[in-house]
C-alpha cells in the first residue's frame, strides 16, 4: 500500500469538509521513522460550537428514525471495514507504532463493535415488568438523550472510536467527535467512512485538534453526554467540570496501574506468557498493560528468571515487520516519561534486573537485516529515527510508599514484587493502587481464583489469561480513579439513553386501576 502522496485532513461538519475558523495545521507523525504523514487542520472552540449547532439540529430527525433504520447506515461502515482491515491496519501502525498484527487488531475490533451495535438494533430495548394492579401494564423505555461528545485516545485509533460512535448512533443521538491529535490519518479515515455510508448531515460531525477542542465539547452545556477514553488527568477534569451539572451525562475510561498476581499453585509457562504480553504488548501503552507483576515467594525465582531472559529477547523494531514483536513508544513526550519513571525506580532502591530503556541507533534488530532499508532508499529499520525504547524490569520489595509501585508510567517499565503467605497477601499489595481498571491472577487453586474475583479492586478482571484482552460485549471500565462508567458496548447505552417508567392503565375504572375499593367521592356531591 502507497502512502507517498500529499495528505491534507480537514474537519467535517453539518455535512461538509471545511478547514474551520482557523488556517493552522498540525502534523501527523510516524513514530517509528520521525515521517511526517500529514498535515491536519486544527480545530477550535468556534469549530466545535459549528458542530454542535449541527448536531443539535440533526437530532430531532436523527431520533424519530427507528433503530433499523438507523442502524442500516453503519452496516455500510461495517463491511468497509472487513473490506480494508489489512489497509487500515498499515495505517494504525504507521501513526500510533504498535506492531502490524495489533494494528489490523485494532479495525478487527472496530468492525466487531459496528456488528454489535447494529445488531443490537434488533434487540429488546426496555423492560416490561409485572405491576401490582392486574389492570395496568408497567415498562420502561429508553430514548436517546441528544449530541454526544465522544473524545478518544490514539493507542486505540480505530476501535474506541466506535465503542463510542456506533452505540450513540443506533440510540438515536448526534455526534462530534475529537480524535486524538496523535492519530489524526485514523480519524480522517474513518470520518470519510461514516460519510460514504449516508450518515445524515449534522448527525456525524469531526473536528481534529488538542485540548481546546476537547475543552469545548466539554464546557458547551447542549453536549448531552460526554464519553471519554484517555488520561487520567484529563478525564478526572472532564469528571469535576460534568459533575455538578444536572441532566449532563459523562462515562470516563482512564488509566490503571495493572497488577497480575502469581501464586504459588500457577502453571509457570501459562504465568510467563501473560506476563509477557501484559507487560510489552503495544509497547505497554495500553490503559490495562500490566506494571505491577506480584508473585509469591515459593515460585518466584524461578518467575524472575524465566521473564527476565524474554524480556531480554523481546524482539523491538520496525512495526511493519511482522516479525516485530514490540514496535516505539507514540511521541517523545512519553519516551521523557518513561525514561524519568525509570530514574524514579533507581532512585527508590530497585534493583533493575532488564535495561533496554537506551536502544543502540545504529543497531538493526535482528531479523530485519533485509529491511534496514527500504526500497525508496529512505526508511531505515534501525533506531535512529523515531521514538524508541526497550523493556524496563526491576525487581523491589513492597512499600506503600514507594511511587515507582502506584503511579501509571504508560510504557515497558515493569516491577517485580514477591509477596509471601496467602492470596489476601497478594491482594493486600494489588490493591494498594489509586486505580482499579485491570487484573489477572494465574492460579490452578479455584479457591484462590474466586477469592480475587471477590476481593480485586478493579472493573476488569482475567483467570489464567493475559489482562490485556477485552470483547466488544462485555463492559470495559474501572473502579476508584481508573473512571465512571464503562463507555462501551451495552454499558455505554446506559450513558446515551434515559429510561421511562411507563404505566398503562387498560381498565375503564381508574378506580380500579389504582387500586381503590372505596367511591372517593363524599356524600351529597
Amino acid at each position: 500500500m502507497s502512502h507517498e502522496h500529499e495528505r491534507t485532513g480537514r474537519h467535517y461538519v453539518d455535512g461538509e469538509w471545511t478547514a474551520g475558523a482557523d488556517e493552522e495545521t498540525f502534523e501527523s507523525e510516524n513514530p517509528a521513522t520521525g515521517e511526517t504523514l500529514g498535515a491536519f487542520h486544527r480545530g477550535t472552540p468556534a469549530d466545535v460550537e459549528r458542530a454542535v449547532d449541527a448536531a443539535a439540529e440533526a437530532f430531532e430527525e436523527w431520533r424519530e428514525l427507528s433503530y433499523i433504520d438507523r442502524a442500516e447506515v453503519l452496516w455500510d461502515v461495517y463491511h468497509e471495514l472487513r473490506d480494508r482491515t489489512d489497509e487500515l491496519g498499515e495505517v494504525v501502525t504507521m501513526e500510533c507504532g504498535k506492531e502490524i498484527s495489533e494494528g489490523r487488531a485494532d479495525v478487527v475490533e472496530a468492525y466487531h463493535m459496528v456488528e454489535w451495535a447494529a445488531g443490537n438494533a434488533r434487540h429488546p430495548h426496555g423492560d416490561v415488568v409485572p405491576s401490582e394492579i392486574a389492570a395496568k401494564d408497567s415498562y420502561m423505555r429508553r430514548k436517546p438523550r441528544g449530541v454526544v461528545g465522544c473524545i478518544t485516545p490514539w493507542n486505540f485509533p480505530v476501535a474506541i472510536p466506535f465503542w463510542h460512535l456506533a452505540v450513540a448512533l443506533v440510540e438515536g443521538n448526534t455526534v462530534v467527535w475529537k480524535p486524538a491529535e496523535q492519530t489524526p490519518w485514523c480519524g480522517q479515515i474513518v470520518a470519510e467512512m461514516m460519510v460514504d455510508a449516508g450518515v445524515p448531515d449534522g448527525v456525524f460531525n469531526v473536528v481534529q485538534g488538542f485540548g481546546d477542542a476537547g475543552n469545548a465539547i466539554v464546557e458547551d452545556e447542549r453536549v448531552d453526554t460526554v464519553l471519554f477514553t484517555g488520561s487520567a488527568e484529563v478525564g478526572h477534569g472532564i469528571g469535576d467540570e460534568l459533575g455538578g451539572q444536572p441532566g449532563r451525562e459523562v462515562a470516563l475510561e482512564m488509566g490503571g496501574k495493572n497488577g497480575i498476581v502469581v501464586t504459588e499453585h500457577a502453571d509457570m509457562d501459562l504465568a510467563i506468557h501473560a506476563a509477557v504480553m501484559s507487560s510489552f504488548k503495544t509497547t505497554g501503552q495500553r490503559c490495562v498493560s500490566s506494571e505491577r507483576l506480584i508473585v509469591h515467594s515459593d515460585v518466584y525465582e524461578e518467575f524472575r528468571l524465566r521473564f527476565v531472559d524474554l524480556a531480554e529477547q523481546v524482539a523491538v523494531g520496525d512495526p511493519l515487520d511482522e516479525s516485530t514483536f514490540m514496535g516505539p513508544v507514540v511521541d517523545e513526550s512519553q519516551v521523557e516519561k518513561f525514561h524519568r519513571y525509570n530514574d524514579l525506580a533507581r532512585e527508590e532502591g530497585a534493583d533493575v534486573l532488564v535495561d533496554r530503556a537506551e536502544l543502540d541507533p545504529e543497531e538493526i534488530p535482528d531479523g530485519h537485516e533485509d529491511r534496514a532499508t527500504a526500497a525508496d532508499g529512505e526508511r531505515s529499520a534501525g533506531f535512529e529515527n523515531g521514538h524508541w525504547v526497550g523493556p524496563f524490569v526491576y525487581e523491589v520489595d513492597y512499600d506503600p510508599n514507594l511511587r515507582c509501585i502506584h503511579e501509571e508510567v504508560f510504557g515497558p517499565h515493569v516491577a517485580l514484587i514477591e509477596y509471601e503467605g496467602d492470596i489476601d497477601d497478594a491482594l493486600a499489595i494489588h490493591n494498594d493502587t489509586k486505580y482499579g481498571l485491570a487484573a489477572a491472577i494465574i492460579s490452578e487453586d479455584y479457591r484462590q481464583i474466586n477469592r480475587f474475583r471477590d476481593r480485586a479492586e478493579v472493573g476488569l478482571a482475567y483467570a489464567n489469561l493475559p489482562c490485556i484482552g477485552a470483547e466488544v460485549q462485555l463492559p470495559f471500565g474501572g473502579v476508584k480513579k481508573s473512571g465512571k462508567g464503562a463507555p462501551s458496548a451495552r454499558e455505554v447505552i446506559e450513558a446515551v439513553t434515559e429510561r421511562t417508567a411507563w404505566t398503562l392503565n387498560n381498565s375503564t375504572d381508574v378506580r380500579m386501576a389504582q387500586g381503590l375499593s372505596a367511591d372517593i367521592t363524599t356524600e351529597g356531591d
